[in-house]
């Protein structure tokens, strides 16, 4: 199986800060890798390398088959990048944004006007293509940043964390649009710290935590070690924590644990937690709520690693 990205060993440090400790990544083409991880996880920077804008300190990144330190120019033709921020002139509208990076990678002005004309279609901005982008929304922002990363039809588009504080309605349209890049062939490595959209768009996710690659699989097979789903039990007295974390031990052998006032149990099915509920019922236990959900990226971390995710700056503050 041919890979558009294949990463060995990727290690880069900024001073004593290791922010990537020996990364392994494979995206086979026309798939879409997952890289999940917290701030500060290594996900930004592994990004950076392999789109060229920092060099890595040993290991080897490949894009389509290029070592990216000895061919970036060739890298960079065939690429798109979409980043945490948007890439826009704020004070250009939507449509000349769109002309002006078509003209800047080499198109003739009518061809320019037309490919902007088409993105904007695309991506649904006819309304606001005359309004300069400081006064679009963000989700606005983040379709006409995608839209701009994809002027070149790049085969392998690089998401770092694009749908951040997104309403669901624009995270929803976003996922819509890269679904239908990967359908017409495009390679995508998709960063965030969101499992849930990881669990929507990749095909294989790589977690990372400390600038190492913790864990990988497809989806199925990452939420099947934390458990597959989520049973939260509150109950109404406090003191009835310790009773609610055995019980759930005691009757599906689960690793349950008491957190602010809550039980969690780790269950792999519905039925689980229906036979949870039924001992909580014959014990005579009061609950304020229950409920059954996903596991959250909290529940991965705390699995695979015994700690709760963490936001550490210090690899944004010196990659930036």
């Amino acid at each position: 199986m041919r890979h558009a990205i294949e990463v060995r060993g990727l290690v880069k440090a900024f001073g004593d800060v290791r922010a990537l400790d020996g990364v392994d990544l494979a995206a086979p083409t026309g798939s879409v890798l997952g890289v999940l991880g917290p701030n500060g996880a290594g996900k930004t920077t592994a990004v950076r390398i392999l789109t060229t804008l920092t060099r890595s300190d040993s290991g080897t990144a490949r894009v389509l088959g290029l070592d990216v330190a000895e061919h970036p120019g060739e890298v960079r033709k065939r690429i798109g990048l979409t980043g945490q921020y948007a890439g826009l002139d704020p004070d250009l509208s939507g449509e000349q944004n769109l002309v002006l990076i078509a003209r800047l990678l080499g198109a003739s002005r009518p061809r320019a006007k037309a490919r902007a004309a088409e993105l904007i279609d695309r991506f649904e901005l006819n309304h606001a293509a005359n309004r300069v982008a400081r006064k679009y929304s963000g989700g606005m922002r983040r379709r006409l940043d995608l839209a701009a990363s994809i002027v070149r039809r790049p085969e392998v588009l690089f998401l770092d964390e694009p749908t951040t504080g997104l309403d669901p309605k624009s995270r929803g349209r976003l996922w819509e649009l890269v679904r239908e890049l990967v359908a017409e062939g495009t390679t995508v490595l998709l960063t965030t710290q969101y499992l849930e959209e990881a669990d929507q768009l990749a095909d294989s996710i790589a977690v990372i935590d400390s600038g190492r690659v913790i864990a990988s699989g497809a989806p199925s097979e990452l939420k099947q070690m934390v458990g597959g789903l989520v049973l939260r039990l509150r109950p109404a007295r406090p003191e009835a924590l310790p009773q609610l974390v055995d019980l759930a031990d005691w009757a599906i052998g689960a690793k349950a644990r008491s957190e602010d006032g809550e039980v969690i149990v780790p269950v792999t099915h519905a039925g689980e937690a229906t036979v949870v509920m039924s001992r909580v019922s014959q014990a005579g236990i009061d609950l304020v709520s229950f409920g059954l959900e996903e596991p959250t990226l909290d529940e991965v971390f705390l699995t695979l690693t015994g700690h709760r995710t963490r936001t550490t700056e210090q690899e944004e503050e010196v990659a930036a």
